[in-house]
């Protein structure tokens, strides 16, 4: 009888992956450090996207956990603006 052959259980190594950031308590901020957050998840995403077309992403859930980065930020700007309004 021949014995059954044992398997190769090594996997391959995984590409280099940017970590994604911690959550940042946006509503500690001010509407212009805001502002510039937004603006860099913005660029962020585009480049997400870009990278995703050309086949360089390593993992697409960047882009759905950056979306919702970007969503938190507008509703904490908007939720500033509107305490402001409150305010005066």
């Amino acid at each position: 009888m021949a014995a059954p052959k044992k398997q190769d259980n090594k996997k391959a190594p995984k590409a280099a992956v940017k970590k994604v950031e911690k959550k940042v308590d946006y509503s500690t901020l001010g509407v212009a450090d805001l502002e510039k957050a937004l603006v860099e998840k913005r660029n962020d995403l585009l480049a997400g996207k870009s990278s995703l077309k050309g086949g360089e992403l390593v993992n697409p859930r960047v882009l759905g956990t950056t979306r919702k980065e970007i969503a938190r930020i507008q509703t904490a700007i908007r939720a500033a603006v509107e305490a402001s309004k409150e305010s005066k």
